[in-house]
């Protein structure tokens, strides 16, 4: 009885361990978006590209997954005035490979811009 006390107790505490570190990795998640977003629509392709490389993130996946504020990220970028950072998102598609877009899983994410 004593042995099944101490799992019980063990398998508690590493569940509420677990959903703390969700909880982490979602603001991680939340913070690396919202910034890939912002150096987007800033136009600095250098901002940008440190971004990217910053939070190990592969510009074709950002291109194809990320939709910032309902718009994906090319044309958020665009939208902001951003056509060089918008060029780049575009020539990491441009490589000719063989990928299922029904399996791209999309990475949204809203928040205030100002002007």
């Amino acid at each position: 009885m004593k042995t099944l006390t101490t799992l019980a107790t063990a398998l508690l505490f590493s569940a509420t361990t677990m959903n703390a570190n969700a909880d982490n990795m979602d603001d991680h998640i939340h913070n690396a978006l919202v910034d890939t977003c912002k150096a987007a629509m800033s136009g600095n392709t250098l901002r940008f590209e440190r971004t990217v490389k910053e939070y190990r993130l592969d510009k074709e996946t950002v291109a194809l997954g990320v939709v910032c504020n309902g718009q994906d990220i090319i044309a958020f970028a665009e939208s902001h005035g951003a056509n060089k950072t918008a060029e780049r998102l575009n020539e990491a598609l441009g490589q000719a490979s063989i990928t299922d877009l029904a399996s791209i899983e999309k990475f949204e994410v809203n928040f205030v811009t100002t002007p």
